[in-house]
């Protein structure tokens, strides 16, 4: 059975996917992942979701404050077995519904051009594409989104 927990980087079980998430991108991203692999440590704990399948940690995502309004989602990712199930929209739902509570009204996050699942996922849940911000100004391989999560 599949539960969501929220938490923080600081957990084993996120510190262990987020591992396996690098380990895919540096295959993904190829000749660019060096670049983008040093814009997603964290200085500082951030909160997590992990994904259980009765015990065993099947996904996880996280969100760091941007600004005052505004959270960043950071280090999305699925086991391959357990993709096309619908964890990762339970992730960003969750993650969404966390900021929300904590009275943010945006989200908005970067991915890389060659992650088209990523991308299709994020324009489902109703992402739109943004010009880049931040570190991401004039990366032509990133693709930034944001969402407005007041209803």
């Amino acid at each position: 059975m599949l539960s969501l927990q929220r938490s923080t980087s600081e957990n084993t079980d996120f510190k262990n996917l987020v591992v396996q998430l690098d380990a895919h991108l540096k295959i993904l991203d190829g000749d660019d992942h060096e670049f983008y692999a040093q814009l997603n440590t964290f200085e500082s704990t951030v909160d997590a979701v992990i994904c259980y399948n009765n015990q065993e940690a099947v996904g996880c995502g996280a969100f760091k404050i941007y600004n005052e309004t505004t959270i960043e989602i950071k280090r999305m990712y699925v086991l391959p077995e357990y993709r096309g199930k619908g964890i990762a929209s339970k992730i960003v739902n969750e993650l969404e519904v966390w900021a929300t509570q904590l009275q943010f009204s945006k989200a908005i996050l970067e991915t890389g051009h060659k992650q088209l699942d990523a991308i299709a996922l994020y324009e489902k849940l109703g992402y739109h594409r943004m010009p880049n911000y931040g570190q991401y100004e004039g990366v032509s391989t990133s693709i930034c989104m944001d969402k407005n999560l007041q209803h």
